[in-house]
Protein backbone atom coordinates (compact mmCIF):
# COMPACT_ATOMS: atom_id res chain seq x y z
CA UNK A 1 0.00 0.00 0.00
CA UNK A 2 1.29 3.47 -0.88
CA UNK A 3 2.44 5.44 2.16
CA UNK A 4 1.07 8.96 1.74
CA UNK A 5 2.28 9.98 5.20
CA UNK A 6 5.89 8.83 5.54
CA UNK A 7 7.35 9.47 8.98
CA UNK A 8 10.41 8.43 11.00
CA UNK A 9 12.28 7.74 7.77
CA UNK A 10 14.09 11.02 7.00
CA UNK A 11 16.75 13.10 8.71
CA UNK A 12 14.62 16.24 8.57
CA UNK A 13 10.95 16.72 9.50
CA UNK A 14 8.38 17.83 6.94
CA UNK A 15 4.97 19.46 7.08
CA UNK A 16 2.67 17.82 4.54
CA UNK A 17 -0.77 19.20 3.64
CA UNK A 18 -3.71 16.96 4.41
CA UNK A 19 -5.39 15.91 1.19
CA UNK A 20 -8.29 14.10 2.83
CA UNK A 21 -11.68 15.15 4.25
CA UNK A 22 -12.26 15.82 7.94
CA UNK A 23 -16.05 15.49 8.00
CA UNK A 24 -17.26 12.64 5.78
CA UNK A 25 -21.04 13.22 5.92
CA UNK A 26 -23.14 16.01 4.47
CA UNK A 27 -24.97 17.85 7.24
CA UNK A 28 -28.76 17.86 7.40
CA UNK A 29 -31.31 18.37 10.15
CA UNK A 30 -31.15 14.72 11.22
CA UNK A 31 -27.45 14.93 12.10
CA UNK A 32 -26.44 14.45 15.76
CA UNK A 33 -24.51 17.73 15.64
CA UNK A 34 -25.63 21.20 14.64
CA UNK A 35 -24.41 22.77 11.42
CA UNK A 36 -22.23 25.11 13.46
CA UNK A 37 -20.69 22.28 15.46
CA UNK A 38 -19.98 20.32 12.30
CA UNK A 39 -18.32 23.32 10.70
CA UNK A 40 -16.23 23.96 13.81
CA UNK A 41 -14.94 20.40 13.89
CA UNK A 42 -14.05 20.63 10.20
CA UNK A 43 -12.26 23.95 10.73
CA UNK A 44 -10.55 23.47 14.10
CA UNK A 45 -10.19 19.70 14.39
CA UNK A 46 -11.89 19.53 17.76
CA UNK A 47 -15.25 20.09 19.44
CA UNK A 48 -16.44 20.35 23.05
CA UNK A 49 -19.91 19.05 23.92
CA UNK A 50 -21.23 19.98 27.35
CA UNK A 51 -23.72 18.07 29.54
CA UNK A 52 -23.73 15.03 27.27
CA UNK A 53 -24.38 12.75 30.23
CA UNK A 54 -26.65 13.40 33.20
CA UNK A 55 -25.34 13.85 36.73
CA UNK A 56 -26.78 10.45 37.64
CA UNK A 57 -24.97 8.76 34.78
CA UNK A 58 -21.72 10.50 35.72
CA UNK A 59 -22.07 9.40 39.35
CA UNK A 60 -22.57 5.86 38.04
CA UNK A 61 -19.43 6.09 35.87
CA UNK A 62 -17.36 7.66 38.64
CA UNK A 63 -18.22 4.87 41.08
CA UNK A 64 -17.21 2.29 38.51
CA UNK A 65 -13.97 4.13 37.78
CA UNK A 66 -13.16 4.17 41.49
CA UNK A 67 -13.86 0.44 41.67
CA UNK A 68 -11.53 -0.24 38.74
CA UNK A 69 -8.70 1.81 40.20
CA UNK A 70 -9.16 0.31 43.67
CA UNK A 71 -8.62 -3.25 42.44
CA UNK A 72 -6.34 -3.28 39.38
CA UNK A 73 -5.57 -6.96 40.06
CA UNK A 74 -8.89 -7.77 38.36
CA UNK A 75 -7.50 -6.38 35.10
CA UNK A 76 -5.12 -7.81 32.54
CA UNK A 77 -1.79 -6.72 34.04
CA UNK A 78 -0.34 -5.72 30.67
CA UNK A 79 -3.10 -3.16 30.15
CA UNK A 80 -2.39 -1.30 33.40
CA UNK A 81 0.19 1.43 32.75
CA UNK A 82 1.85 3.20 35.67
CA UNK A 83 3.38 6.66 35.77
CA UNK A 84 6.95 6.68 34.37
CA UNK A 85 8.55 7.45 37.73
CA UNK A 86 6.11 5.87 40.14
CA UNK A 87 3.49 3.25 40.84
CA UNK A 88 0.41 5.46 40.38
CA UNK A 89 -1.87 4.30 37.57
CA UNK A 90 -1.56 6.45 34.45
CA UNK A 91 -3.86 4.54 32.08
CA UNK A 92 -5.83 1.32 31.79
CA UNK A 93 -6.03 0.20 28.16
CA UNK A 94 -8.67 -1.96 26.48
CA UNK A 95 -11.08 -0.80 29.16
CA UNK A 96 -14.14 -1.48 27.02
CA UNK A 97 -13.01 -5.11 26.68
CA UNK A 98 -12.55 -5.50 30.43
CA UNK A 99 -15.51 -3.65 31.88
CA UNK A 100 -19.17 -4.00 30.93
CA UNK A 101 -20.11 -0.42 31.74
CA UNK A 102 -17.22 0.99 29.70
CA UNK A 103 -18.28 -1.21 26.79
CA UNK A 104 -21.79 0.22 27.08
CA UNK A 105 -20.37 3.74 27.20
CA UNK A 106 -18.28 3.15 24.07
CA UNK A 107 -21.40 2.00 22.22
CA UNK A 108 -23.62 4.84 23.43
CA UNK A 109 -25.42 6.65 20.62
CA UNK A 110 -24.26 10.00 22.04
CA UNK A 111 -20.68 8.98 21.26
CA UNK A 112 -20.73 6.28 18.59
CA UNK A 113 -23.55 7.99 16.69
CA UNK A 114 -21.56 11.22 16.46
CA UNK A 115 -18.47 9.27 15.36
CA UNK A 116 -20.46 7.53 12.62
CA UNK A 117 -21.72 10.87 11.36
CA UNK A 118 -18.34 12.61 11.32
CA UNK A 119 -16.53 9.62 9.79
CA UNK A 120 -19.32 8.78 7.34
CA UNK A 121 -19.11 5.05 7.99
CA UNK A 122 -19.72 2.35 10.51
CA UNK A 123 -17.14 2.59 13.26
CA UNK A 124 -15.26 0.33 15.63
CA UNK A 125 -13.13 1.00 18.70
CA UNK A 126 -9.50 1.11 17.63
CA UNK A 127 -8.35 1.84 21.17
CA UNK A 128 -9.90 2.54 24.56
CA UNK A 129 -8.48 3.50 27.89
CA UNK A 130 -9.22 4.99 31.25
CA UNK A 131 -6.84 7.92 31.70
CA UNK A 132 -6.13 8.93 35.25
CA UNK A 133 -3.75 11.82 35.94
CA UNK A 134 -3.38 11.63 39.72
CA UNK A 135 -2.99 14.69 41.90
CA UNK A 136 0.60 15.71 42.68
CA UNK A 137 2.13 12.90 40.60
CA UNK A 138 0.44 12.94 37.16
CA UNK A 139 3.04 13.43 34.45
CA UNK A 140 2.72 15.22 31.14
CA UNK A 141 1.78 13.78 27.74
CA UNK A 142 4.11 15.43 25.20
CA UNK A 143 2.79 16.99 21.98
CA UNK A 144 1.92 14.49 19.27
CA UNK A 145 -0.48 13.59 16.49
CA UNK A 146 -2.18 10.27 17.26
CA UNK A 147 -2.45 9.50 13.56
CA UNK A 148 1.33 9.59 13.17
CA UNK A 149 1.64 6.75 15.69
CA UNK A 150 -1.42 4.84 14.51
CA UNK A 151 -0.16 5.06 10.92
CA UNK A 152 3.49 4.19 11.57
CA UNK A 153 3.04 1.59 14.33
CA UNK A 154 -0.49 0.24 13.78
CA UNK A 155 -0.95 0.49 10.01
CA UNK A 156 -3.91 2.89 9.96
CA UNK A 157 -4.09 3.87 6.27
CA UNK A 158 -5.74 7.28 6.41
CA UNK A 159 -7.06 10.07 8.61
CA UNK A 160 -10.54 8.68 9.13
CA UNK A 161 -10.53 8.27 12.89
CA UNK A 162 -11.23 10.45 15.91
CA UNK A 163 -10.97 10.42 19.68
CA UNK A 164 -13.59 11.15 22.32
CA UNK A 165 -12.64 11.99 25.88
CA UNK A 166 -15.49 11.70 28.40
CA UNK A 167 -14.55 13.81 31.42
CA UNK A 168 -15.07 11.90 34.67
CA UNK A 169 -13.49 14.56 36.89
CA UNK A 170 -13.46 18.31 36.48
CA UNK A 171 -10.79 19.47 34.06
CA UNK A 172 -9.51 22.90 35.04
CA UNK A 173 -6.75 25.12 33.71
CA UNK A 174 -4.62 23.90 36.62
CA UNK A 175 -4.78 20.09 36.69
CA UNK A 176 -3.22 19.26 33.34
CA UNK A 177 -6.11 19.49 30.87
CA UNK A 178 -5.85 18.41 27.26
CA UNK A 179 -4.21 21.06 25.07
CA UNK A 180 -4.78 21.25 21.31
CA UNK A 181 -3.51 23.31 18.40
CA UNK A 182 -6.62 24.33 16.41
CA UNK A 183 -6.31 23.69 12.69
CA UNK A 184 -3.22 21.51 13.06
CA UNK A 185 -5.25 18.55 11.77
CA UNK A 186 -4.82 20.01 8.28
CA UNK A 187 -1.04 19.43 8.38
CA UNK A 188 0.78 16.13 8.79
CA UNK A 189 4.05 16.55 10.63
CA UNK A 190 6.53 13.81 9.76
CA UNK A 191 8.86 12.98 12.63
CA UNK A 192 12.54 12.10 12.68
CA UNK A 193 14.08 8.99 14.18
CA UNK A 194 13.11 5.36 13.78
CA UNK A 195 10.79 3.12 15.77
CA UNK A 196 12.46 1.03 18.48
CA UNK A 197 11.39 -2.57 18.88
CA UNK A 198 8.33 -2.91 21.13
CA UNK A 199 8.21 0.87 21.32
CA UNK A 200 4.79 0.74 22.98
CA UNK A 201 6.34 -0.50 26.24
CA UNK A 202 8.10 2.84 26.58
CA UNK A 203 5.72 5.17 24.74
CA UNK A 204 2.66 4.37 26.87
CA UNK A 205 4.56 5.77 29.84
CA UNK A 206 6.57 8.51 28.12
CA UNK A 207 6.68 9.03 24.37
CA UNK A 208 10.05 9.97 22.89
CA UNK A 209 9.64 8.81 19.28
CA UNK A 210 6.86 9.95 16.97
CA UNK A 211 6.79 13.41 18.50
CA UNK A 212 7.26 16.64 16.52
CA UNK A 213 10.53 18.53 16.60
CA UNK A 214 10.54 21.74 18.61
CA UNK A 215 10.94 24.13 15.65
CA UNK A 216 7.98 22.67 13.75
CA UNK A 217 5.86 22.64 16.90
CA UNK A 218 6.77 26.25 17.65
CA UNK A 219 5.81 27.24 14.11
CA UNK A 220 2.45 25.51 14.39
CA UNK A 221 1.69 27.04 17.78
CA UNK A 222 2.74 30.53 16.71
CA UNK A 223 0.55 30.32 13.62
CA UNK A 224 -2.54 28.67 15.11
CA UNK A 225 -2.40 29.12 18.87
CA UNK A 226 -3.10 26.67 21.69
CA UNK A 227 -6.40 25.96 23.41
CA UNK A 228 -7.07 23.96 26.58
CA UNK A 229 -10.72 22.90 26.81
CA UNK A 230 -11.96 22.59 30.38
CA UNK A 231 -15.24 21.31 31.72
CA UNK A 232 -17.13 19.53 34.41
CA UNK A 233 -17.77 15.78 34.46
CA UNK A 234 -20.10 14.79 31.64
CA UNK A 235 -18.37 17.01 29.09
CA UNK A 236 -17.08 15.27 25.95
CA UNK A 237 -14.06 16.53 24.00
CA UNK A 238 -13.85 15.23 20.42
CA UNK A 239 -10.76 15.69 18.31
CA UNK A 240 -9.55 14.55 14.91
CA UNK A 241 -6.89 11.85 14.76
CA UNK A 242 -4.33 14.28 13.32
CA UNK A 243 -4.90 17.20 15.70
CA UNK A 244 -1.69 18.04 17.53
CA UNK A 245 -2.27 17.73 21.27
CA UNK A 246 -0.65 17.10 24.64
CA UNK A 247 -1.06 17.98 28.31
CA UNK A 248 0.98 19.31 31.20
CA UNK A 249 1.70 17.49 34.43
CA UNK A 250 -0.65 17.73 37.38
CA UNK A 251 0.90 19.05 40.59
CA UNK A 252 -2.45 20.07 42.08
CA UNK A 253 -4.24 17.89 44.65
CA UNK A 254 -7.07 17.38 42.16
CA UNK A 255 -6.91 14.34 39.84
CA UNK A 256 -7.92 14.54 36.20
CA UNK A 257 -9.75 11.49 34.86
CA UNK A 258 -11.47 10.55 31.62
CA UNK A 259 -12.74 7.60 29.65
CA UNK A 260 -11.10 7.72 26.24
CA UNK A 261 -12.35 6.03 23.07
CA UNK A 262 -10.82 6.04 19.59
CA UNK A 263 -13.33 5.42 16.82
CA UNK A 264 -12.04 4.35 13.42
CA UNK A 265 -14.05 3.95 10.22
CA UNK A 266 -14.53 0.29 9.29
CA UNK A 267 -13.31 1.13 5.78
CA UNK A 268 -10.08 2.45 7.36
CA UNK A 269 -9.18 -0.67 9.35
CA UNK A 270 -5.53 -1.16 10.07
CA UNK A 271 -3.21 -3.07 7.77
CA UNK A 272 0.49 -3.79 8.23
CA UNK A 273 2.42 -1.05 10.07
CA UNK A 274 4.02 1.53 7.79
CA UNK A 275 7.11 1.96 9.97
CA UNK A 276 7.43 -0.91 12.45
CA UNK A 277 8.40 -4.56 12.18
CA UNK A 278 5.16 -5.80 13.69
CA UNK A 279 1.88 -4.28 14.90
CA UNK A 280 1.37 -3.28 18.49
CA UNK A 281 -0.63 -5.66 20.73
CA UNK A 282 -4.39 -5.79 20.43
CA UNK A 283 -4.92 -4.07 23.77
CA UNK A 284 -3.29 -0.96 22.26
CA UNK A 285 -4.59 -1.24 18.70
CA UNK A 286 -7.51 -3.44 17.66
CA UNK A 287 -6.80 -5.64 14.65
CA UNK A 288 -10.42 -6.59 13.98
CA UNK A 289 -12.85 -3.96 12.69
CA UNK A 290 -15.96 -5.16 14.48
CA UNK A 291 -18.58 -2.43 13.91
CA UNK A 292 -20.41 -0.96 16.87
CA UNK A 293 -24.20 -1.09 17.03
CA UNK A 294 -25.01 2.23 18.78
CA UNK A 295 -27.22 1.92 21.86
CA UNK A 296 -29.72 4.52 23.03
CA UNK A 297 -30.87 5.25 26.55
CA UNK A 298 -29.63 5.98 30.04
CA UNK A 299 -26.38 4.23 30.93
CA UNK A 300 -27.97 3.02 34.18
CA UNK A 301 -30.95 1.43 32.51
CA UNK A 302 -29.68 -2.06 31.83
CA UNK A 303 -26.92 -2.85 34.29
CA UNK A 304 -25.90 -2.61 37.89
CA UNK A 305 -22.39 -2.20 39.14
Amino acid sequence: MTDYYPSRVAAQPRMLPRDYPVVHSAWDSSAPLSAGQTAQFDRDGYLVLEDVFSSGEIDFLQREMSSILADPARLDAETVISEPDGKEIRSVFAIHDQNRLMARLAADERLAGVARFLLGDEVYVHQSRLNYKPGFFGKEFFWHSDFETWHVEDGMPNMRALSMSVLLAENTVNNGPLMLIPGSHRIFVSCIGGTPEDHYRMSLKRQEFGIPDELTLAELAADKGIVAPTGKPGTVVIFDCNTMHGSNGNITPFPRANAFFVYNAVSNKVTAPFGADRPRPRFVAAQDANPIAPVRGDLRGEMAI
